[in-house]
């Protein structure tokens, strides 16, 4: 087996990638959250970004999504410097993204909250017309119902589901649109053993086709669903390789599991 790669700073990427990162910073006055992450995902490509509480990742998404400004380096998105590109550009450019916390209308149904998020990136979205139920606004909402598991509760309002049926509606809504990448931060936070197993069949029959980027503290999640691993300490990119590198490997078993071999 091919040992984890030691990062180099820099180091030269492949190209045509969904996703590229060039020496990527974030800082916040005199704290560098984010210091020199250089990683591309190709399209159809699954990855993993790994770290304790505290390594950037989450700042890194916000980055990649252009909620904070690059201090340096290029964010390309399929070729694409988007480095400078307002949020809602490259929304419209295929990129999505989930967050930690809840971001959900919970007073809406479940269809209504599809059905707003398919709205919201189609032509024509600040009409003040309603489409009719033949619409293919209304169709996209229903495939997508259909798509996560949510149709028979598609009439229930979002307050009434349970937590892993409300992270179930986040990746719906995420896949509005047809996005060519999506960025799921912590889908698996708090939910039950079988909500977990829910999540990975969820994130498994994604389309061959879409790329996404995984932040997730329940490794037993992230290592099934990807195919590799970047992780990160102290802002910096410590290691990546494989989910078999990545687990087995000491130095990160024990930094973040905590253990000497898997239990």
């Amino acid at each position: 087996m091919a040992s984890v790669t030691e990062l180099q700073p820099r180091e030269l990427l492949t190209t045509g990638d969904a996703l590229r990162l060039e020496g990527v910073s974030r800082s916040f006055g005199a704290l560098r959250a984010v210091e020199d992450v250089s990683f591309s995902v190709a399209a159809g490509g699954r990855r993993a970004v790994i770290g304790a509480n505290g390594a950037g990742k989450t700042t890194l998404f916000n980055v990649i999504t252009g909620d904070f400004a690059a201090t340096s380096g290029r964010v390309r998105f399929f070729g694409e410097d988007i480095t400078e590109h307002p949020p809602h550009e490259r929304i419209r450019a295929g990129l999505r993204r989930t967050y930690q916390s809840s971001l959900l209308f919970r007073d809406l149904t479940v269809r209504d909250n599809l059905f707003l998020a398919v709205r919201g990136v189609a032509r024509g979205r600040f009409s003040l017309l309603r489409p009719g139920g033949a619409s293919t606004t209304r169709a996209a909402a229903e495939d997508l119902l259909e798509r996560v598991r949510l149709t028979a509760v598609g009439d229930e309002p979002v307050a009434a589901l349970s937590h892993g049926q409300q992270r179930q509606l986040e990746i719906g809504m995420a896949l509005a649109g047809a996005p060519r990448l999506i960025l799921f931060d912590e889908p698996a936070a708090g939910l039950s053993p079988a909500e977990r197993r829910e999540l990975v069949a969820l994130l498994r029959a994604l389309p061959a086709h879409m790329s996404f980027v995984l932040i997730e503290h329940d490794l037993e999640i992230a290592l099934r669903v990807v195919d590799r691993v970047t992780v990160m300490h102290n802002g910096r990119m410590l290691k990546e390789g494989t989910p078999g590198e990545i687990e087995n490997d000491p130095e990160v078993q024990q930094i973040y599991m905590g253990r000497t071999g898997r239990a």
